[in-house]
């Protein structure tokens, strides 16, 4: 017998009535209407994002249960949200399951002193003899859904080294730097949450260097600065993020240096991040630079296409989302240099296709695209402008890379070797490797032969001009 949302679901309302007291379950339950079922993702529908987030805060691990004991171990809930319910077709809104919780911290004793004096610290919940810290961990931030690529291979390996054996490697401390938006507090929290994981008995703690140097300033008002001290040195595993925000704040970057040496003698794991390697790192302390290098400083680097193609399609997938390969394609094409812009543009066209009804299309993705490049970034990438040049010419991207010298195709590369000069900061070089192995003199010539023909050939200036709105430059 096929399966259909509504026995599904009736058979998922049946465990979870025996589970709960009648009240809470017409309050929350009944109010539940199934709509769709694809594959092992059942899609309810709930009167409101309170109503979603009710659910999910207090009633998660049985519905959790109900779910994969009706569709298997693959199982998945997918929210539609009523948005406005006054219209005849009302707004809705598609958001996954979370699906599971964060792991706690084991009980710690702390100095009697600390809590006579109400020590203020975000990270501990008080009790009466015991306390237990807060790991400040997110959920969200897995290893499970971060994507491994040529560009974080290194680090993630890193990574995962240290979340199977804490301070058991030479990878302590593991620094972990790159630019904005690639991916480092995904994996220092991915770090945290694996240790939890496999050493439930250990520790583990994230903090902003920004937390930290605010707690800091905060102890040293109140007089609490051997507490707050004490505190950090109980940690099994002190993960700090961008620890740049150090730089120039002397008395921080002292008290950290002694909590640094305190955990590194005592063999635990120290994990930092940064948004520059430890030799760009102005203002730091060179004592404090020189136990930076101690471990392992690895980088992450901006994402190829492959990897941006990766990350999309695993976003959707973890979402329960069907979108066209070539959407993905076209997204991961158009934003090259920053993973939350990448997998923000994705969340714009969710909710540009949702709220307007519109079906998820290329046609939709460029409209978006033309906004969102336009109006977060004036940068686009070289493989997207090597593609639009490519779909203008009716041309597949080996062989505009090709070493042949059909005046087409010449023309072709000229021309996506001029965009990508013009609408890119990389170098002349590295436009020429990226168009063929050409070296920055071919990328030179490429440039002046298109300024000639513009004004020379009216049929190639069409070009240009057609390109040129592509590209919406200005």
């Amino acid at each position: 017998m096929q399966l259909t949302p509504e026995k599904v679901w009736n058979e998922c309302l049946s465990f979870i009535k025996d589970n709960i007291n009648e009240q809470s379950y017409e309050t929350w339950f009944l109010p539940i209407k199934p709509i769709k079922l694809k594959k092992s993702i059942l899609t309810v529908e709930v009167p409101s994002k309170f109503f979603y987030e009710w659910l999910e805060e207090n009633y998660i691990d049985l519905i959790k249960t109900a779910i994969k004991k009706e569709l298997g171990s693959d199982g998945k809930l997918l929210y539609n949200i009523i948005l406005n319910s006054d219209q005849k077709a009302p707004y809705s809104v598609e958001i996954p399951s979370v699906n599971q919780k964060i792991k706690s911290n084991p009980n710690h004793s702390i100095p009697i002193q600390a809590l006579d004096r109400k020590f203020k610290n975000p990270f501990v919940i008080p009790g009466l003899k015991k306390v237990q810290i807060n790991s400040q961990l997110n959920i969200n931030y897995s290893f499970d859904n971060f994507i491994e690529g040529s560009c974080n291979r290194l680090a993630r390996s890193a990574g995962f080294a240290v979340a199977q054996t804490p301070a058991g490697t030479s990878f302590n401390p593991l620094l972990i730097y790159g630019g904005v938006g690639l991916g480092k507090t995904h994996l220092a929290h991915a770090i945290g949450i694996k240790i939890k994981e496999l050493h439930p008995e250990k520790t583990v703690l994230y903090v902003s260097a920004e937390k930290f140097t605010q707690q800091f300033i905060e102890s040293i008002r109140n007089n609490t600065r051997n507490d707050f001290s004490h505190f950090y040195q109980m940690v099994d595993v002190l993960i700090i993020d961008d620890v740049q925000f150090f730089s120039s704040k002397e008395k921080t970057q002292d008290i950290f240096f002694h909590i640094f040496n305190h955990l590194h003698q005592n063999n635990k794991q120290i994990i930092l991040t940064s948004d520059r390697a430890p030799v760009d790192l102005s203002g730091m302390e060179q004592r404090l630079l020189s136990r930076f290098k101690w471990g392992l400083s690895a980088d992450l680097q901006q994402p190829d296409l492959e990897t941006r193609i990766a990350i999309l399609k695993k976003k959707i997938y973890t979402d329960g989302i069907d979108i066209a390969h070539e959407v993905l394609e076209y997204l991961a094409y158009s934003i090259s240099t920053n993973i939350r812009e990448l997998e923000g543009a994705l969340i714009s066209l969710l909710a540009q296709a949702s709220l307007n009804k519109k079906e998820i299309s290329i046609a939709l993705a460029r409209e978006m695209i033309d906004r969102f490049v336009k109006n977060t970034t004036r940068e686009v990438s070289i493989d997207y402008i090597q593609k639009v040049v490519c779909d203008y010419f009716d041309l597949s991207i080996d062989t505009l890379k090709s070493k042949t010298r059909k005046r087409n195709i010449v023309q072709a590369r000229q021309l996506a070797m001029y965009f990508s000069k013009q609408l890119t900061k990389s170098s002349l070089a590295n436009i020429g490797a990226r168009c063929g192995g050409k070296d920055h003199a071919t990328v030179l010539h490429a440039c002046k032969t298109v300024n000639n023909l513009v004004d020379t050939d009216k049929d190639f200036r069409q070009y240009v001009q057609e390109l040129e709105k592509k590209f919406t430059l200005p």
